[in-house]
């Protein structure tokens, strides 16, 4: 099992990555831009912001462990990761992916 804290490590360990409070929960962003995942302490989770394919392409994986945020975030790429069932590797890929799209976006507004 996943902790929190191991969640919170591989989101720092993305170049640029700050993080800040996000409603009472612990966010990450690249330094100045845009938030690329949240952790959920009390659900055990995290949400990580990715496209919609790479969103379809996650889900597909299982969706018991990757599934959208049920609310209109779901529909923009908002994505719910179950830590207590991911693999190590497959989070370090989530949110490398939530990062990549996080840092294009940021560079596409510029």
């Amino acid at each position: 099992m996943i902790d929190i804290e191991t969640a919170r490590q591989i989101a720092l360990s993305l170049p640029g990555t700050e993080e800040y409070d996000h409603f009472g929960r612990p966010a990450f962003k690249i330094t100045g831009k845009r938030t690329f995942a949240t952790l959920w302490p009390a659900e055990n989770r995290v949400m990580v912001k990715l496209s919609l394919i790479d969103q379809s392409v996650f889900n597909s994986f299982d969706p018991a462990i990757f599934y959208p945020v049920p609310n209109k975030w779901g529909l923009k790429g908002a994505t719910f990761i179950e830590l207590s069932k991911v693999r190590l590797d497959m989070l370090r890929d989530a949110m490398t992916t939530a990062w990549q799209t996080a840092s294009a976006k940021t560079s596409e507004s510029k």
